[in-house]
């Protein structure tokens, strides 16, 4: 009987390790995919900061280019506005289509993206 206590101790005690092991896989498998997450959309954040820069001058650019095609500089700034605000309409629009369906579906692959060892 004495022996059989201790199986059923030493088997208590090994699924305790068990348990708490698996929670800590599971820690450090959301800590891998949370980073991964994060890493990737703070890379992409860098990058789309420098294209706004570049567009953001290219526009400049443009709308003194149109409005002195035009006559007056801020004719070129109302024709460069009114392009953004059609864009800004589509873009509402469409915006789960274009948008929020391709991020979600990014964020899902990326999560559920199994790495090789």
């Amino acid at each position: 009987m004495n022996q059989q206590s201790g199986l059923i101790e030493e088997l208590i005690e090994k699924g305790e390790q068990y348990g708490k092991t698996t929670l800590e896989l599971l820690k450090l498998k959301t800590l891998d995919k949370s980073s991964d997450v994060i890493s990737n959309i703070v890379s992409w954040l860098i990058v789309v900061v420098f294209a706004v820069l570049f567009f953001l001058i290219l526009n400049i650019g443009l709308a003194l280019w149109i409005g002195e095609l035009m006559g007056k500089s801020y004719y070129g700034f109302f024709v460069v506005s009114g392009f953004y605000a059609l864009l800004a309409l589509i873009f509402g629009i469409f915006r789960k289509q274009l948008i929020k369906n391709p991020i979600n579906n990014s964020i899902i692959e990326q999560v559920l993206e199994e790495k090789a060892p």
